[in-house]
Parts: structure tokens; C-alpha cells; sequence
């Protein structure tokens, strides 16, 4: 299983592996693919500092990659104590309402307060980026579209490639336009941030408009090596996976939740949502009693990004630490229906190129 991408990178297989777990992404790493560490949640760029330090000491000299959230218009600025005074009290009243309902504990007085995900922030992003910048990953995906130039010249000049996701092809051509080297054609079955258009309809529509300008990686409802061999026939030069590492075991070794996973395990693939409660922006999450909440009548409107996530960041903290599998605030794409047990990232990678190689076969086996 190899493409020119995966060359270009040194990387076994064009299996690029997102996830918010450095134990995921350090494992995928050494398996032969390429680990995308989410950098999001990082407010504190000295933590940050601090993982990709792990990073480069626990990935064997091989390639990984970091994921940023730089939205392409900026977004309100400011502390989460100046955000936190811009949001509605009926939305306060309705979390709290909410999570009481569900039977969700409050937090322990000793508990340091959740205050939000401040990685949406034009100025935490590039944050991050200079961080990033310090260390040895090879690539910078941004989840939003194309970063600012100024951050594409400034990861180029480091000799970084940059990849941006695109949900139409509007948005590739633009970010081809910007400079971008990678375009993660990603379809609205994928988890977290997503447009509408189908996985199989997406990628040969943005390959075709294109033509081979930069590299395509398909994303959205891949999980399988037989999924990889069909986006790789229709042109992508590899597979962007985030959903399929939620059930590694090392998630669960990094401090990935144990009700999250069970509730992962038991869910089918119509068991997902898409929702701007995460994070203010359209967004696939795991159906819970929690999201059933914001659906209901009488729910109020979710706010812009970055608010939202100010808003909902303790009760996420609340729900993690409750550990009830239905009750779950967790982004993730439809292909959880065939997630079917805790298994380590190298047996799974084991996995995806024996099925590439049997649907290689076969579709070899038509051709007479």
C-alpha cells in the first residue's frame, strides 16, 4: 500500500491518523502511517510544548503531523473570563437545567474548573503554530479551511508541507489558491467539523477540479482498507482517519473515557448527529441524551464559535467525569458503527492493509 504521498513523507502507508491522543498518534507513527496530534484543546502553549516533546522522543525519528483550528474569518477575541461574561444567562440556566435532568454530579469544589477550548482563537492557533514550528512534525492540517498565508509562508519556510479540509469543491480550489500543498476532501460522514456532501461523491469531484495540482486525502466514513483501496481508486493519494483510533487502546491508556468508548461500541452508524452545540460550528457528534437535549423544543440556539464552547466546556468536563455511557458530548463520524472493540493502533493497522490488499485483489480479479 503505497501512493507518492506516502513517499514524499517516508511513511509505509498513506494511513494519516487524527486524533487528540499523542499515545494514538505516536502509535500510528511507528505502524507505518502518519499520527496528526489535535492541538485544539492545548489553551496553554507550554503543554503544548511539553506533548510535542513526547512526540518527538516517542515516535522512533519518524514523521507525524499536527492539526490546528484556525477559522478563516477570525472569531470574537478574548479571555474565557471576557467570553464567558458575553454569553446568555438562559443559556447558562438551560446547560445547568440540562445536566441536572440527566442526573449528571457537579464537580468536586477541588476540581479546576473546564474553561473552554480556546484553540478556536485566531491567536491561540497560531500559537500553536509557533510552537509547532520548534519541534519536528512535517505537516500542519488546519481543520477549518486554509490558515492565513502569513502561516503557510511561515510553515514552508521550515520546510513543513501544510494540508487543509475541504467539504466542497469551492473550498479546494480556494485553499489551492492560498497555497495549500494537501487537500483532505473530507465528506459529511465524517466526526467534528463537517459539510454535507457524501465521502463518494466529494473526493472524485475534488480530484477531477484539481487535476493534480496538489495531493488529495479522502476523509469522512473511512475505517476499513478496503474503504482506503476505494478512495485511492478514485484518485486520493491516501486515507485522513479520526473516528477509527476513538476505541485504541491507547486512547484509553492516554485518559480517553471509558463510558465514551462503551458508548462508541454500542452505537450504530445512524447513532451520530450533526450540531453546532460543540463548538458553534457544524459539527458530527456521538447521539447521547445530551444532544437529544439541544433538539428538543424549547432548547435555545447554539452560539457562535468560540462562545459555544466556553458555554458547554464544565458541563463537558461534568459528563466526562460522570462516566455514563449515555450521556456523552463526543465528536465522532458514522463509521463507529463498525468499531467493534478496545484494540491496539499497530494490530489495527495490521488490519486496514490486510483488507486493502483482499479489496485490491479483488477488483483485480474483475479486470479478466
Amino acid at each position: 500500500m503505497s501512493t507518492p504521498l506516502a513517499e514524499e513523507f517516508g511513511i509505509a502507508y498513506p494511513i494519516f491518523a487524527f486524533t487528540p491522543s499523542k499515545y494514538v498518534a505516536a502509535a500510528v507513527t511507528r505502524a507505518g502511517g502518519m499520527g496528526v496530534l489535535g492541538c485544539v484543546r492545548y489553551n496553554d502553549p507550554a503543554e503544548l510544548d511539553e506533548v510535542l516533546t513526547w512526540m518527538d522522543e516517542n515516535t522512533d525519528g519518524k514523521p507525524y503531523g499536527v492539526d490546528v483550528v484556525m477559522p478563516n474569518k477570525v472569531p470574537t477575541e478574548g479571555s474565557a473570563v471576557d467570553l464567558g461574561a458575553m454569553i446568555p444567562e438562559e443559556h447558562k440556566s438551560f446547560v445547568n437545567r440540562v445536566l441536572d435532568d440527566l442526573g449528571v454530579p457537579p464537580l468536586d469544589q477541588d476540581d479546576t474548573r473546564n474553561t473552554g477550548v480556546l484553540g478556536w482563537l485566531h491567536s491561540v492557533a497560531a500559537s500553536h503554530v509557533e510552537v509547532a514550528l520548534k519541534h519536528r512534525p512535517v505537516l500542519i492540517a488546519n481543520a477549518l479551511g486554509s490558515p492565513p498565508v502569513e502561516v503557510i509562508e511561515q510553515s514552508h519556510a521550515a520546510g513543513l508541507k501544510v494540508a487543509a479540509l475541504a467539504g466542497s469543491v469551492k473550498h479546494a480550489l480556494a485553499h489551492v489558491e492560498n497555497g495549500v500543498d494537501i487537500v483532505v476532501a473530507q465528506g459529511g460522514e465524517a466526526g467534528g467539523h463537517t459539510g454535507e456532501v457524501a465521502t463518494i461523491v466529494l473526493v472524485p469531484e475534488i480530484v477531477r477540479a484539481l487535476d493534480g495540482k496538489v495531493p488529495v486525502l479522502a476523509a469522512g466514513g473511512l475505517g476499513d482498507g478496503a474503504q482506503v483501496a476505494s478512495v485511492i481508486g478514485m484518485g486520493a493519494q491516501g486515507a485522513w482517519m479520526g473516528s477509527r483510533w476513538l476505541t485504541a487502546q491507547e486512547y484509553a491508556d492516554d485518559g480517553g473515557s471509558q463510558a465514551m468508548q462503551q458508548a462508541l461500541l454500542r452505537a450504530t452508524s445512524r447513532d451520530t448527529v450533526r450540531s453546532r452545540i460543540y463548538s458553534g460550528k457544524p459539527a458530527r457528534l456521538l447521539r447521547s441524551k445530551w444532544t437529544d437535549a439541544w433538539e428538543a423544543e424549547g432548547a435555545p440556539d447554539a452560539l457562535p464559535m468560540p462562545l459555544q464552547n466556553v458555554l458547554v466546556a464544565e458541563a463537558h468536563q461534568r459528563i466526562s467525569e460522570a462516566q455514563d455511557p449515555e450521556v456523552v458530548a463526543m465528536p465522532a463520524g458514522q463509521i463507529i458503527g463498525s468499531l467493534d472493540g478496545i484494540v491496539p493502533v499497530a494490530d489495527t493497522m495490521a488490519q486496514i492493509v490486510d483488507e486493502y490488499s483482499a479489496a485490491v485483489e479483488r477488483l483485480r480479479g474483475t479486470l479478466g
